[in-house]
């Protein structure tokens, strides 16, 4: 009796944890892109404040948190703590080194999700970044070898259709201001295809390091950062070096910078407790969950978006073939003989 009521709590702790990490995931993808396309078209007074040095602060915080889970794991113990550090980080240098190239390549994407955010309304960002789907199902089958079924090539297809209804182009749209974002919508969507391609590489290259080796998904994040932290410092002095010199790092900085870079910290922690916690279809609906909001409050709130009947067939392509990659048909049972 003792042990079915142990039981019971586990599995209600275990769905109380699953919707909480799901909560989180909706409210951190749906805050970041709209107080980063916020941060990004407000205008002020002074210097706007720097993408490349927000990726960077980022990364660093995000170093901070998984050594604080570290710690925590150690059962609070610094002494167990700096033995973990040295034991998994120093002490097996090309095991940390195998992280450099997935950390570029999400250093690169966090920069260009600026970019995109700077050029795209928050809604039509949303819908078009879900074809990291196809590009992490694309690469799960070239470098894992991982085979798709019916209903997610079928979901695949649909989803790039969805894609190609939001991006179509508005006959409502004046011919002036046609010509005057025309540059700056193609440099957005130019940016979140290639974030959606650096995504689906650098996610599936870290999902295959994860499956060869047996260290902890927080020490794997805080090479990552370190790495992340090393090359968007490059980043900084290569493009930005002249203007960090002139008005200092933190330069525009403001409340709502540190919210944006606090969020883009928590974003790779929340896909980890997601990944533990929920399952692919649970994901879907958090994901869906994200672009309604993310569409409602563009158009009342920021009111840089005027949604169509086109968009929305594209946008509810896309959430039905978010569902549909994460559905998991079960094999009907087999009949008993008499």
């Amino acid at each position: 009796m003792e042990k079915e009521r142990m039981t019971n709590e586990e599995k209600t702790m275990s769905a109380n944890l699953k919707y909480l990490s799901l909560g989180i995931l909706v409210f951190q993808t749906t805050s970041l892109v709209l107080t980063m396309r916020y941060s990004r078209t407000l205008k002020e007074e002074g210097p706007r404040y720097l993408s490349s040095t927000a990726v960077v602060v980022a990364e660093i915080l995000k170093i901070m948190a998984c050594i604080f889970l570290v710690y925590k794991d150690s059962k609070c113990s610094v002494r167990t703590l700096n033995r973990v550090l040295h034991d998994e980080i120093l002490n097996k240098p090309m095991e940390t080194l195998k992280l450099a190239i997935p950390s570029g390549i999400y250093t690169l994407q966090n920069n260009l999700l600026y970019v995109a955010l700077s050029n795209l309304d928050a809604a039509t960002y949303q819908v078009t970044y879900q074809l990291k789907i196809l590009t992490t199902a694309l690469f799960s089958v070239s470098m894992l070898g991982k085979r798709l079924g019916v209903y997610q090539w079928l979901s695949l297809i649909i989803l790039m259709a969805g894609v190609a209804f939001v991006q179509w182009p508005s006959d409502s749209q004046e011919l002036d201001s046609k010509e005057l974002s025309t540059g700056s919508q193609f440099v957005g969507l130019m940016a979140v295809l290639t974030a959606c391609f650096s995504s689906g590489f650098a996610g599936v290259y870290f999902e295959k390091i994860l499956k060869e080796t047996k260290q902890s998904v927080w020490i794997r994040n805080i090479q990552l950062g370190f790495f992340g932290s090393m090359f968007g410092l490059m980043g900084v002095y290569v493009y930005d070096g002249e203007l960090v010199s002139k008005n200092g790092f933190f330069q525009g900085y403001n409340q709502l910078t540190w919210i944006v870079v606090v969020l883009q910290a928590l974003g790779g922690l929340v896909i980890a407790a997601v990944i533990k916690y929920a399952d692919n279809i649970l994901k879907g609906f958090a994901t869906s969950l994200s672009i309604i909001l993310s569409t409602v409050i563009s158009y009342f709130w920021l009111q840089d978006f005027v949604p169509t009947s086109v968009f929305f067939l594209g946008a509810v392509l896309v959430i039905a073939a978010t569902f549909l990659y994460g559905y998991d048909p079960k094999p009907a049972g087999n009949p008993t003989k008499a």
